[in-house]
């Protein structure tokens, strides 16, 4: 019998059930921007265990549904918000046996920075504030979630250093203000607006509306938009807040 008639043969008499399979499920952490804060969009339970307790948005993976992880990520997320995010990114994954009392379980998590205004959702989900180091300030979460959105929370912070992420939570139109602005609420600090300026400028992120601009406090600003379709553009440098 050659190697392949082999393993053809040992495939067929293997049963994955013979082993000790862990749960396995994916969470998805959706930031946004709220009073000038990061948020984040939490769901109640509504089963055991940790039923009526605040959780991410997830579950597990349906293997005659899911063709890929980032499936199970996407179908969770608009089972439970309502919500095609454009984009998700994943964080990574964790696993052990006391992260969830039914089992030894593992989960992939995703996040993402969207705006508000594109989310809807039933009394069951909401919008909670985090501090500077990406805690909940009002809830407590089950399972290990509040870490999972820490976690998050410091990928976000430093995709903000090097990327353009934060254009996801804006409008489809908005002044370099506002953009700078959302760099500074996720950075947790000033940039220099002469020097955020040029960096946006010049990496052709964004261009001018022609013609269109917006009433500030105290003149009317040019209105830009996203430049492209691209998900993020990369920057050599890092920006830093002060």
């Amino acid at each position: 019998m050659s190697m392949k008639q082999q393993e053809k043969e040992f495939l067929a008499n293997y049963n994955i059930h013979d082993y000790d399979v862990p749960l396995t499920s994916v969470d998805i952490v959706i930031f946004s921007i709220i009073d000038e804060q990061v948020n984040v969009l939490i769901t109640k339970r509504a089963d055991f265990p940790f039923k009526g307790s605040w959780a991410t948005p997830g579950g597990f993976i349906d293997v005659n549904k899911d063709k890929g992880i980032e499936q199970t990520a996407l179908r969770k997320l608009k089972e439970k918000t309502g919500y095609n995010a454009p984009y998700l990114e994943q964080l990574g994954a964790t696993g052990n046996g006391s992260r969830d009392p039914r089992g030894w379980s593992v989960t992939v998590t995703y996040f993402a920075l969207v705006n508000v205004e594109e989310v809807h959702f039933d009394d069951d989900s909401c919008w909670c504030a985090l501090d500077d180091d990406g805690n909940l300030i009002q809830q407590k979460m089950a399972f290990d979630h509040d870490k999972l959105i820490k976690e998050a929370f410091h990928r976000l912070r430093s995709k903000a250093q090097y990327t353009t992420i934060a254009l996801h939570v804006l409008p489809e139109k908005f002044t370099l203000s506002e953009l700078q602005k959302c760099f500074e609420i996720i950075l947790g600090g000033k940039l220099n607006k002469s020097g955020f300026r040029r960096r946006i400028i010049k990496g052709n992120v964004v261009e001018e509306i022609e013609g269109e601009s917006k009433q500030t406090a105290t003149r009317m600003a040019q209105l830009y938009r996203k430049s492209d379709d691209e998900d993020l553009h990369f920057y050599m440098r890092e920006i830093y807040a002060r």
